[in-house]
């Protein structure tokens, strides 16, 4: 465990190496935010009412501050690429000759830069947006922790999924597309961009029960009191059945990987 630790550690240092990007990667963040942001007011101005469906401007306002910063502080295309380019340079060989495992490797180098990029980025493009637009604060003490609990289940799944789409590259020799496929998924899928309040059934009914969902959706839903304590602790649950079942996917992928480099190389 104390060699994952060090390469989590090591990833945060590696990012501290690129300090100037930060203010960059801020901009870039607010730009999005203020984006999501200034298309529900339009659509709130549009239908002319303050509360539509049950859901008011100021929840959708933070709902879209709040997927910025689930979102913002995972990376999946750059677990996809890191495996893509561990493919293309043969890199990847070397850890059938280590005694540690490759999916935990890549977890704690992105636990690393997760850190980092919610210290540098995410915090402070949450503050500033909320002292611009206003934030509505957790529903309640207990959805507040339990918005944490989904966070870093999201976080975890995210990982994972991206992890399974990378591992692909292996029977596609290449990671060319597969972090566009995921990111498409996401966007449609997560509730990123429209929550599922506003989804036409049956289309809401399917994707509240998908993995995506526990992605955007749940922990907003959470943090705005929109799922009761019984259904908090009920989508929990789901939400780590799917991991595990994602999780299974990347051990058998991986292992079905190892053993195509094996064969393929002698």
């Amino acid at each position: 465990m104390s060699a994952y630790l060090a390469f989590a550690r090591s990833s945060f240092q590696v990012q501290l190496a690129y300090r100037n990007e930060v203010w960059a990667n801020i901009f870039g963040k607010l730009v999005q935010v203020v984006a999501r942001v200034a298309i529900w007011q339009a659509a709130y101005a549009g239908v002319g009412a303050p509360v539509v469906d049950g859901v008011s401007l100021q929840q959708m306002v933070t709902y879209a501050m709040l997927g910025g910063a689930v979102m913002g502080a995972t990376r999946p295309e750059r677990i996809i690429g890191e495996i893509g380019r561990s493919l293309k340079t043969g890199d990847i060989a070397v850890w059938l000759l280590k005694p540690l495992s490759y999916p935990l490797y890549i977890f704690a180098n992105e636990c690393g830069s997760f850190g980092y990029r919610l210290i540098t980025q995410v915090i402070p493009t949450i503050a500033f947006t909320a002292l611009f637009y206003g934030m509505l604060p957790p529903a309640s003490l207990f959805h507040a922790l339990m918005f944490i609990a989904f966070w870093a289940l999201s976080f975890t799944l995210l990982s994972l999924m991206s992890m399974l789409f990378g591992l692909i590259a292996f029977w596609l020799m290449t990671s060319f597309s597969l972090d566009w496929i995921l990111g498409a998924l996401l966007q449609l899928f997560s509730g990123l961009l429209v929550p599922f309040w506003f989804f036409p059934e049956p289309l809401a009914a399917i994707a509240r029960h998908l993995p995506f969902a526990w992605i955007v959706y749940y922990p907003n839903s959470v943090y705005l009191g929109r799922l009761s304590a019984t259904d908090t602790w009920l989508h929990l649950g789901l939400g780590l059945g799917w991991a595990g079942l994602v999780l299974l996917g990347v051990l058998w992928l991986w292992r079905s990987a190892s053993t195509r480099i094996t064969v393929q190389g002698g």
